[in-house]
């Protein structure tokens, strides 16, 4: 799961990116309003942790942006202001929750898996094409009903190619939303590569109905057999 913080605070900033990528996240930043504004535009998140103080605007007009622009991103305001009229405007926006700081970080963790189990439970906690299914809350791959043994990276290319079934993924795509922004793109195009080539051996090996079609110069696309 890839998670955004937009926080000014660079000490409260790496103190949560550290937390949360020892849980399992992946996870980017954001310092100003202008460079999450950039952020939120060009790429999806499971969840978006928001400041509403930033020094170059108001997170909530932030969030009204995302909105507009009709992003599913789950969102949490973190702020140092306890205002009632904050975190009733924060909610009419759109937020999914409101944390006060201080705060412990074990709570934030539970917020976020929270309002991404929501946001899964409205949207899809279970794809399906074919004789496949995926479970995405029980990172469970299932062909004919038997679950297929996939690592984590396995797993979340699956996922990411089945929602994108129709289209042509490139490597790019694919690993900015695996990886995130803190990758060699280098490296890790022959990473990905790998790892679709033992995932594609897998799907056949259990007889997936599904396989996934290299376009040369372009990147991948999941096809029905």
């Amino acid at each position: 799961m890839k998670i955004l913080v937009i926080e000014d605070e660079p000490e409260m900033k790496e103190l949560i990116r550290k937390f949360l990528q020892d849980e399992g996240y992946i996870v980017e930043e954001a310092g100003t309003f202008s460079s999450g504004l950039d952020k939120i535009v060009s790429y999806d998140y499971d969840c978006i942790l928001l400041d509403i103080m930033l020094p170059d605007g108001n997170g909530l007009a932030l969030l009204q942006k995302l909105k507009s622009i009709e992003k599913a991103d789950s969102v949490i305001i973190i702020s140092a202001k306890d205002s009632l009229d904050d975190k009733i405007k924060g909610l009419d926006l759109g937020a999914d929750d409101y944390l006060t700081k201080p705060f412990h970080l074990a709570e934030l963790n539970a917020r976020i898996k929270s309002v991404i189990r929501r946001r899964r439970a409205d949207n899809h906690q279970m794809l399906e094409l074919e004789n496949v299914k995926i479970n995405i809350e029980e990172r469970l791959a299932l062909v004919n009903d038997g679950p297929v043994n996939l690592n984590r990276k396995e797993f979340d290319i699956l996922v990411f190619l089945m929602m994108n079934k129709n289209r042509v993924t490139s490597k790019s795509a694919i690993a900015e939303n695996i990886w995130g922004d803190y990758i060699d793109q280098a490296n890790d195009f022959d990473f990905i590569y790998s790892q679709i080539k033992n995932l594609r051996k897998k799907l056949r090996n259990s007889d997936a109905m599904i396989d996934i079609d290299v376009v040369y110069g372009m990147g991948y696309k999941l096809i029905v057999k």
